[in-house]
């Protein structure tokens, strides 16, 4: 067994994400591709005896009960683990951006929990664990990215079905970040309200979203529930989008719950060349 483990944390992005009604249980239903970029957090896990976790984030304050704390005491109570964790945050992707930055954080610790104790990280386990932690969680664990370094995946119900698909290895994505703190809860209370007053964004049916993400990018269809409520309450991430797609982006959207915006290239020449454009303007960074 190891005592100490180094893991990278992902961002992801939602390339369409449809939000259905709420359900009778509180959660809402989604229909999405995530998928991973190459932009992410950094753990270091280091074995201590005493059945504790503790986190140090030299980048930002995180509350005492986070999705690390959390992963940590769903896996002790499961497992029967005996011993506790020091955690090294290096946090690189923002809190509330979209881009599932504390699910991500979640899933690479119980993969460095799983190393640790020397304990197999089954499908049961990891389902047993993510349950407890947040629903994105469910994507990082059975993307494939820990078996492939990349991660791609039709995601539906509430973030629990996970069919991973084979990643596009071809597409540059410029992520622009508004500077805007968009909270998961608030936005899905506004999508609730856009649904009682008849407002639905149009969305593709579920079983069309595999085949527009293999085609022309150009002429994809997809779209986020997200969106317009929000662009009514932060015009900036309308202007981002909007900026995207003038500096030549094949396609632009939000990503999950917000507020990060990105712009989906196929030709990697123009997205270098965007990029260029975009951070006069914006702060922004062009991933893979």
């Amino acid at each position: 067994m190891f005592s100490d483990v180094s893991v990278k944390a992902p961002a992801k992005v939602n390339i369409g994400l449809k939000v259905l009604k709420k359900r009778a249980d509180g959660f809402h239903n989604i229909e999405s591709i995530f998928q991973t970029v190459d932009l992410a957090d950094e753990l270091k896990v280091h074995r201590i005896s005493k059945a504790e976790c503790n986190i140090t984030c030299a980048q930002m304050r995180l509350p005492l009960e986070n999705t690390l704390t959390k992963t940590y005491t769903a896996f002790r109570n499961i497992t029967g683990i005996d011993f506790g964790i020091d955690v090294e945050l290096h946090k690189v992707l923002p809190a509330g951006g979209g881009l599932g930055g504390g699910s991500s954080d979640g899933a690479s610790l119980l993969k460095a929990l799983s190393d640790l104790a020397g304990i197999p990280l089954t499908h049961s386990l990891a389902d047993s664990v993510a349950e407890q932690v947040g629903s994105d969680v469910f994507f990082f664990l059975h993307s494939g990215f820990f078996e492939k370094g990349r991660g791609c995946a039709l995601v539906s119900g509430r973030g629990e079905i996970v069919e991973p698909i084979e990643p596009r290895t071809d597409l540059s994505f410029l992520l622009i970040f508004p500077g805007i703190h968009s909270s998961t809860a608030e936005a899905y209370s506004l999508v609730d309200e856009a649904y009682e007053s008849g407002k639905e964004v149009s969305c593709p049916e579920f079983m069309e979203l595999r085949r527009f993400y293999y085609g022309s990018v150009d002429a994809w269809e997809f779209a986020n529930s997200f969106t317009p409520v929000l662009i009514e309450k932060y015009p900036l991430i309308g202007q981002a989008i909007h900026d995207i797609l003038e500096c030549g982006a094949d396609w632009a959207d939000m990503s999950g719950s917000g507020a990060t915006v990105f712009g989906v290239f196929e030709s990697e020449s123009c997205a270098k060349q965007a990029a260029l454009e975009c951070q006069k303007k914006w702060k922004c960074v062009l991933v893979h």
